[in-house]
């Protein structure tokens, strides 16, 4: 007998497939269906309804509650939907953009296409709404579904909008055989409109976002594959076609009607509108897509037109500092080509060109119209008048056409610095290419290694003084920058070797400056590059040690005849500095020695007293005097002149005259000559052994002009003769107490073509060791190489230096062989050995 508390299991209904009732349970569905379309559903008991399709789908009958649902909402889009939609379209496609009327204007077509999109609008808002509910209402079904894998039941009916309404087909519209169905309609207004708004129109773009929104919601399937979006599918390959002919048909007008500063702001100002429509309007996803069209259609297809236009392309852009301009067609360039090649190529031809218009012009300048004083060329001959402005010697033209061309360098270079750093974000691309192309142009210059050594010297030299750091500092940099362009360094080393030479003998530029400039030398260069101009330095700083204590040993000794001239003695070591400073660059080919000048018996022996001080610490060494790039200060006795009462030649005059060594020499020989007496430049010669040119300089700076005429020459004419002859002129007068008395050509100046020739064959000459040392340090490395491997490791190491021709190396490598420092490999004529 059971006990009464023992418990039962719980008792579960027999189920068969009728049980619940499925046409009850449906009915029920029907029902609700119904109320929510018809927007009843507040009324609803969501509940009953959630236990109605759970009796259905628990019975096993979902599928054909699924089938249930398909024909309600069929039924209702044919009944309810369908009708109005038709009705909706037909009302409004005449003046939409399938099918224009001539009549139809903008206006007209914007309204018919905003009243046809907005029903299509009401109608899927309403749809999808009543889908979400229902879908709601059929949880458990949509469960089913996902079970056994198939389209939910969303999916399913939202899917029924597309195939009842965006695929329903029109025919008969306006009496035309073609058939339209409702996607094209809506797809080609959404065009129109957008093309309408492109233009200017105001449309509504909230009501264009909802479409394109319902299409990236609606799939080309109910299996719902994320790159089945109508919107994907159907829409955006449309909207990139339409918008390709759009733009291309504007681009061609724009190139008609427009210049390129026009079409690089219209350009930009239409990427940055599709950018901002694809927010507003359609779909950020399609923002790639459009741009691209863009790219090719209004910067890839015309690009060369525009940059070609005379007076607004890149050649107008470049020279007017159309900075603007130049940043945009960065930014569009930089869209479609990431090397820029199109701007790179452009601009290093424009380069090219604005290099070689220095040069023209520089040819085509006259350089001898009159210039202030103090131009360039200062204390040269003709320095009578220079308180008024004067013609430029050909020498000063020659130095002021070499300043001009480094000037219009430096312009240029300046200007595309600016246009780097403003226009092109300092890109390095463009920047390597700009640097190419003015390496290019200033080493094409036959001239620009002496030019920029001579504007280094004549920026140190003068445009230096009373200035201060910042201005230093700016002269450096555009010093560096000039060097770093040569490809021949080693000339300009030789002629930068020979004006600072100069500077330094004559106290012409500030020593700190010339110090950092060489340090920075240095640093871009190497130190084999600067090895000379540093030991100039330190002899410089020797010999003022040297000086300072020559002048302590003579007070020490109370030589009151030595007291009476002070020396001040630079000791140069020959191999530092240029030849022409060491008095080497007289000597004519082949001779073997150099003829002394003969100074004067004083000078004579304070030169000997020096030597003996030198020689005290200093044993075997020999010291050569080079009168030639020296000077002296000398005072000058003017007595007053017999029969003068009044005026400056009615008393006695002292005057301080710096001269050159050359100058001294001269002078002191009139020590002795009575006042009626005078000497000829042959006797000056003979006395005195100073080479010819530099005695007719000498003379020339002494007797001409008349502010420094301490000598008066007979006949008196500008030029000195070797018939000339000279006297002490004691009618001279100077309002100043100290005079400097300029050297004729003194300064440093551009080379005439023989001097240049010959530099250049000097220079030829260097390089020649130069090489043959580069060979057979590769080959002592290597032991054996072909021909083409040994020239191009040497033309890579001299790289730095200078860039040796084919020829020369060839030419050394033959001299080499004869000298049997290498040999040919046997079977390989094109190949060498190394011989220890």
């Amino acid at each position: 007998m059971a006990s009464r508390n023992r418990p039962r299991p719980i008792r579960r209904p027999l189920i068969n497939k009728d049980a619940g009732g499925f046409d009850q349970c449906w009915a029920t569905l029907q029902s609700a269906m119904t109320d929510i379309h018809n927007k009843n559903a507040s009324k609803l008991s969501f509940e009953n309804l959630y236990r109605a399709s759970y009796k259905i789908t628990l019975v096993k009958r979902g599928e054909e509650l699924f089938e249930k649902v398909k024909e309600f909402e069929t039924e209702w889009f044919h009944k309810h939907i369908i009708p109005g939609v038709d009705e909706l379209v037909r009302n409004n496609l005449p003046s939409i953009a399938l099918i224009q009327l001539a009549t139809s204007s903008s206006h007209e077509r914007r309204e018919a296409g905003e009243r046809l999109l907005r029903g299509i609008r009401k109608i899927w808002e309403d749809h999808n709404t009543s889908m979400n509910l229902i879908a709601d209402m059929l949880m458990y079904l949509e469960r089913s579904c996902v079970e056994t894998k198939q389209a939910s039941v969303y999916a399913t009916t939202i899917g029924l909008f597309r195939d009842h309404i965006l695929k329903y087909g029109l025919k008969d519209v306006d009496g035309s055989d073609q058939p339209f169905i409702i996607m094209d309609v809506v797809t080609a207004v959404v065009l129109d409109l957008i093309n309408m708004d492109r233009d200017g129109d105001i449309v509504d773009r909230n009501l264009l976002r909802d479409i394109t929104g319902m299409l990236e919601q609606l799939y080309e399937t109910d299996e719902e594959k994320e790159n089945e979006k109508l919107y994907t599918t159907i829409f955006e390959p449309r909207f990139l076609a339409a918008s390709e002919v759009f733009y291309k048909a504007e681009c061609e007008k724009l190139l008609r009607e427009s210049d390129a500063g026009s079409w690089l702001r219209h350009t930009r100002r239409r990427l940055l509108e599709e950018e901002e429509r694809c927010v507003t309007s359609i779909s950020n996803s399609t923002k790639d897509n459009i741009a691209a069209v863009l790219e090719k259609e209004l910067i890839l297809a015309k690009m060369d037109e525009f940059l070609a236009m005379e007076g607004s392309g890149l050649k107008a852009m470049v020279d007017n500092d159309r900075e603007e301009d130049l940043g945009i067609l960065y930014q569009l360039i930089s869209r479609i080509d990431k090397s820029k090649n199109t701007l790179k190529t452009s601009l290093m031809g424009r380069v090219m060109e604005l290099g070689l218009e220095i040069e023209q012009t520089l040819k085509n300048t006259d350089f001898s119209a009159p210039a202030a004083a103090g131009a360039a060329g200062e204390g040269e001959e003709g320095a009578e008048g220079a308180d008024k402005p004067k013609a430029l010697s050909p020498v000063a033209q020659q130095t002021a056409a070499a300043i001009k061309w480094v000037d219009d360098v430096l312009k240029l270079k300046g200007k595309f610095d600016s246009m780097l750093e403003n226009c092109f974000s300092n890109d390095l691309i463009i920047q390597s290419a700009i640097t190419k192309s003015f390496a290019d142009f200033i080493n094409m210059f036959d001239r620009g290694a002496e030019f920029v050594s001579l504007f280094i010297d004549d920026s140190l030299k003068r445009g230096l003084k009373g200035k201060s750091d910042e201005d230093a500092e700016v002269v450096l940099q555009k010093a560096i920058i000039l060097v770093r362009y040569l490809s021949d360094r080693d000339l300009f080393e030789r002629y930068y070797q020979k004006h600072l030479g100069r500077r330094l003998l004559h106290n012409k530029s500030e020593i700190h400056i010339e110090k950092e400039l060489v340090r920075r030398m240095r640093a871009e260069l190497g130190n084999h590059f600067t090895a000379k101009f540093e030991g100039m330095f330190k002899d410089m700083e020797l010999s003022k040690d040297l000086s300072t204590n020559y002048k302590d040993h003579i007070r020490n000794l109370g030589d009151d005849d030595r007291k009476s001239t002070e020396l001040a003695i630079h000791v140069l070591t020959t191999n530092f500095w240029p030849t022409d400073v060491m008095g080497r660059g007289v000597l004519q080919d082949g001779d073997a020695s150099r003829s002394d000048c003969i100074f004067p018996p004083s000078i004579k022996r304070l030169q000997e007293s020096f030597y003996k001080f030198y020689c005290q610490d200093r044993s075997g060494r020999v010291l050569t005097w080079v009168p030639s790039t020296g000077s002296a200060d000398i005072k000058c006795f003017f007595p007053k002149v017999p029969g003068k009462e009044s005026g400056p030649l009615s008393k006695d005059r002292r005057y301080e005259l710096n001269v050159s060594t050359y100058g001294m020499i001269v002078l002191m020989l009139f020590n002795d000559l009575a006042n009626d007496e005078s000497l000829s430049f042959e006797e000056i010669q003979l006395k005195t052994n100073i080479p010819i040119p530099d005695l007719t300089k000498t003379l020339t700076s002494l007797s001409v002009p008349p502010k420094f005429r301490v000598l008066a020459k007979e006949p008196l004419t500008k030029s000195v003769k070797p018939t000339d002859k000279f006297s002490f002129n004691a009618q001279f007068v100077s309002k100043q107490i100290k005079i400097r008395v300029p050297v004729i050509s003194s300064t440093s100046k551009v080379e005439g073509t023989e001097e240049r020739k010959e530099t250049e064959r000097k220079n030829d000459q260097t390089r020649a060791h130069v090489v043959d040392a580069a060979i057979v340090r590769i080959m002592k490395q290597r032991k054996e190489l072909s021909h083409t491997q040994l020239t191009t490791e040497v033309i890579s190491q001299l790289s730095g230096r200078f860039k040796p021709e084919i020829s020369l190396i060839k030419k050394r490598i033959e001299d080499l062989l004869a000298r049997e420092y290498l040999e040919r490999m046997e079977g390989d004529t094109a190949a060498y050995r190394y011989l220890a």
